[in-house]
């Protein structure tokens, strides 16, 4: 046993590792580091060297279960080919991760495997012989392919997929345009080409809205309109069919009801603009969800719904007539606010959208809670949204299958988690679980690492350690110190575990191809690397 975990009052003094290490991450903050970026945090034992380092025989529970950025970092610790930074050669290492997040991992110990959605939009056009393309940046690309064509890792027959880089290295609120223009350009020849689908996202009004810039966030809006008038203008000329619409909100919000800083995703419904450009009859939508947008396009389209679409067309007394070609701009984190004097698309110059506004009938969709599979009254988020556009049909959420599943007690007894417990117990090494600092987060929360380390200490195992990445999105700016106090005082509930890392989101969990920053992550969590605190 390791000799931390010989001072059990020294534990519980320092609320199982969460003191020394809040205390650290306030000290950061007056150097001017914010959650999402926080340098890592190592706990120290008394002889100075690192707690709690994942180790060859040990095993980890990834306590994540979004996916796009978790990859990075599950392939540091499970891909041999990886060739981005020096790794240790483990050899017994199991990896469990809570869901399906990429195909590559299918060969990975998967708590909770997901079903595979079938009968997509893609699926659909692919189908029918048609070409399709979907383009977006980096930072939203695995949006617009995985999960909007249902979980499927691969494009289709017929499907090009198209990544623009996002910038890297830089504060995205310093460059509120991101890589929108080449975006935009990659749609334009697209349309010219003639492609019958083309699907795209303007990822700015979510990766904007998500930080506390308001003058960033106006600019951005602004960015967005004249694309968007660009693209639309495009496939006028085209005679495309133009749909546009939103996965969640989050940049029409700029203040809490508290007056603090809005940086995260709402509730708020998203808007749906149908416009026929071979055609001046304005075409009336009824409301409806994220699950009619594939019915909407088929239709449009001539496509016949496949069966497994139980989502209706917003566009039902509407006859496109034959041959018709559509796009699709999915404008990430726009929403419909209330109140348009803290909205940044109300105050921003936005001649495109107001023109549509004024002009086209505007339909409302629910992008949020049950209506895409998420808990009741939950804000929606990017995956969500995405399948649920691309399936045609409301696709229960990972959180909520596993929400259930803790409800019901069959998470505490699932197979694959009970398995790699047991196989630490025989080995007589320890238990890692990675997780988010997060009550709230679409990647995960506190539960899930606080579940498995009750299934740890009820099969007896003594060596369990924490390592919790600071969000710095669906959490309030500076809220790291308290959240860890609290997670502390759960943990000694528990009665076993110690809290052993902390490092900020944007580090751990990037997916914009920034290995060095998960190179950094990596050894933190291995070899101890980072700023270091005693308990």
């Amino acid at each position: 046993m390791s000799e931390f975990l010989r001072t059990p009052t020294s534990l519980s003094n320092t609320l199982h590792g969460a003191r020394p290490l809040a205390e650290a991450v306030k000290e950061l903050y007056a150097e001017g580091q914010t959650d999402y970026s926080l340098d890592p945090i190592v706990l120290e034992q008394a002889n100075g060297t690192p707690a709690g380092r994942i180790k060859d025989g040990d095993a980890v529970v990834f306590c994540c279960r979004r996916g796009e950025r978790e990859i990075q970092l599950t392939e540091a610790f499970t891909d041999p080919n990886l060739d981005q930074f020096p790794r240790e050669p483990f050899t017994i290492l199991p990896f469990v991760i809570l869901t399906l997040y990429h195909d590559k991992f299918k060969d990975l110990p998967v708590a909770f495997a997901p079903s595979r959605v079938k009968e997509t939009l893609a699926d659909v056009v692919s189908r029918a012989g048609l070409r399709q393309a979907h383009i977006s940046e980096s930072e939203k690309f695995a949006h617009v392919t995985f999960f909007l064509n249902g979980g499927n890792g691969l494009p289709f027959p017929g499907e090009e997929d198209i990544r623009v880089p996002s910038l890297k290295g830089v504060p995205f609120d310093k460059f509120p345009e991101l890589s929108l223009a080449e975006v935009s350009g990659k749609v334009i020849e697209q349309l010219q080409k003639g492609t019958d689908l083309v699907i795209t996202n303007f990822a700015n009004g979510d990766v904007i809205g998500h930080t506390s810039n308001v003058d960033a966030k106006i600019q951005c809006v602004e960015f967005v309109d004249q694309h968007l008038g660009e693209v639309m203008r495009a496939a006028r000329s085209a005679g495309y069919v133009i749909l546009i619409t939103a996965d969640h909100g989050n940049i029409e919000e700029t203040l809490t009801d508290e007056g603090e800083a809005h940086v995260s995703h709402t509730t708020n419904p998203v808007p749906v603009f149908v416009i026929d450009s071979r055609s001046d009859q304005l075409i009336n939508l009824a409301p409806g969800k994220l699950a009619d947008i594939a019915p909407t396009i088929l239709q449009i389209m001539g496509l016949p719904k496949p069966g497994l679409m139980t989502g209706e067309s917003l566009a039902r007394g509407h006859a496109f007539g034959s041959n018709r070609k559509v796009l699709l701009v999915i404008l990430d984190g726009w929403g419909i606010s209330g109140n348009p004097v803290q909205d940044p698309i109300a105050v921003g110059r936005t001649p495109i959208w107001d023109q549509l506004v004024r002009e086209y009938p505007l339909a409302q969709l629910a992008a949020s809670g049950d209506a895409v599979g998420l808990k009741p009254g939950k804000a929606g988020n990017s995956e969500a949204g995405h399948i649920n556009i691309g399936a045609g049909r409301v696709i229960l959420q990972d959180d909520v299958r596993l929400d259930q599943a803790m409800k019901d007690g069959s998470f505490y007894t699932n197979e694959v988690i009970c398995h790699e417990i047991e196989g630490v117990k025989l080995r007589g090494s320890s238990l890692h679980l990675i997780g988010l600092l997060t009550e709230k987060s679409s990647h995960g929360s506190i539960d899930y690492p606080l579940a498995v380390l009750k299934m740890a200490k009820a099969a007896g195992l003594e060596q369990v350690f924490l390592h919790m990445i600071f969000d710095g999105r669906s959490t309030p700016p500076g809220s790291a110190p308290a959240l860890l106090e609290k997670l502390g005082g759960l943990v000694a509930e528990i009665g076993i575990g110690c809290i052993v890392t902390g490092i900020g989101r944007g580090i751990a969990l990037d997916r914009d191809g920034n290995y060095h920053k998960t190179h950094r992550a990596y050894d933190a969590l291995v070899y101890g690397t980072g700023k270091k605190v005693r308990q």
